[in-house]
């Protein structure tokens, strides 16, 4: 199924919830939101622990509500609002709840990892517009969020560049006379770094990436390409494509954001800088029309030298995981998706090798129970013991 829908044009002020308001995603949203008064509100900001940034948001935002998931930082976010007027909340269980509010238009998921499923499944479940920007929770439980999607009015517009560009590149043509859609990556820091040297290279040399400002953790899957592994897996849910009919181009000028190859042999290619604002700005315009802005305009000059090369596999093999979890389906996926949460946080903490991310993945993948046809709780069950098992293989690692 093809799970990008279209709708009405609807003009008046959207109220907005930003999940995940203080990392990358979530504080450029709110750039474009006080970019256009007229027509963005926030109404809901949630972030996980960052206390302070989100204290700060809502005193200059001033929504109706806030939420730190972690609920350590409760009382103090609490006492530093108390003189405002904004209702402050804990938990996922509040946040679930909170994104069915009527008053809310739009929820951009941008919470990190596997902690977005369950609020986008309360807003599906809702029949909210939902900008995606998190991109585990198709990884994880994509076969589940298109069943609820055929049962829901909720419509889903994609946040990521790559995502946003196969959209334009979409509008206005029937998937059936589609061929492959052509998903670009940029190939990270270690794009020429010969294979041999991975195992020595740092977190903060994979914290380097060459063209985009993003999170600690999405930056460290960039580096070992993950990334573009669950981009593929959820240009697969998104598009309604398989995903050998997915192919990933390495661009490194970070340029063309993706491309769609038609049968009769034509191709189209959205073009942009490097900067994330953009597809958000996209996103968010929808239905309505593209936002006008005074960002820096892309020249003649950008586009004068791109070039387009095909990734290695053996160098990056978490690459060759990703099509065989999309291949094989279930809750293989969600395993992978929870191993490499674990497995990144390990080498950001310098527990873990670079190269050791590649294993405790495969291993935790191969040591996982597959559950064919699975519901909510199977997801729930398969992450949390995947979570273990690969813990248990960081803290083995020598």
């Amino acid at each position: 199924m093809y799970l990008c829908k279209f709708e009405m044009s609807m003009r008046e002020i959207r109220n907005i919830a930003v999940l995940g308001s203080t990392g990358s995603i979530g504080r450029q949203t709110l750039d474009i939101i006080a970019e256009y008064p007229d027509r963005f509100a926030p109404w809901l900001l949630v972030a996980r622990s960052s206390a302070d940034l989100l204290i700060s948001q809502a005193r200059q935002f001033r929504p109706h509500m806030v939420i730190i998931a972690d609920a350590q930082y409760y009382e103090y976010v609490r006492d530093a609002l108390e003189d405002t007027d904004i209702e402050v909340a804990t938990g996922s269980a509040a946040i679930a709840q909170a994104v069915t509010a009527p008053e809310i238009d739009t929820v951009v998921t941008a919470m990190v990892g596997y902690s977005g499923l369950e609020s986008t499944i309360a807003a599906i479940g809702a029949g909210k517009r939902i900008a995606l920007a998190n991109k585990e929770t198709l990884v994880v439980a994509g076969e589940l969020i298109d069943r609820l999607l055929k049962d829901s009015t909720s419509v889903l517009y994609p946040v990521d560049s790559e995502h946003g560009a196969f959209y334009q590149c979409l509008m206005g043509e029937r998937m059936e006379d589609v061929e492959k859609l052509w998903l670009t990556a940029s190939g990270g820091p270690f794009r020429t770094m010969p294979k041999e040297q991975l195992a020595h290279v740092t977190a903060a040399d994979a914290l380097k990436h060459p063209n985009w400002s993003m999170g600690a953790k999405i930056t460290i899957d960039s580096a070992t390409m993950m990334n573009k592994g669950f981009e593929m897996i959820e240009a697969r849910w998104l598009f309604g494509v398989e995903p050998q009919d997915i192919e990933i181009v390495v661009h490194p000028q970070s340029i063309i954001h993706s491309m769609v190859a038609f049968k009769d042999g034509s191709v189209k290619a959205q073009l942009g800088l490097p900067d994330m604002h953009l597809p958000i700005r996209f996103a968010l315009g929808l239905p309505d029309g593209r936002l006008a802005s005074d960002c820096r305009k892309m020249t003649i000059e950008d586009m004068a030298n791109l070039t387009l090369e095909r990734p290695d596999f053996d160098k990056f093999p978490l690459l060759n995981t990703a099509y065989a979890a999309a291949s094989t389906g279930g809750t293989a996926p969600c395993v992978m998706n929870a191993a490499n949460e674990i497995a990144v946080a390990a080498f950001l903490q310098d527990k873990i090798k670079f190269t050791d991310i590649y294993r405790i993945i495969n291993e935790t993948m191969e040591h996982a129970p597959l559950v064919a046809h699975p519901g909510y709780e199977d997801y729930v069950q398969s992450n949390a013991a995947a979570r273990d098992y690969a813990s248990k293989l960081a803290a083995l690692t020598v």
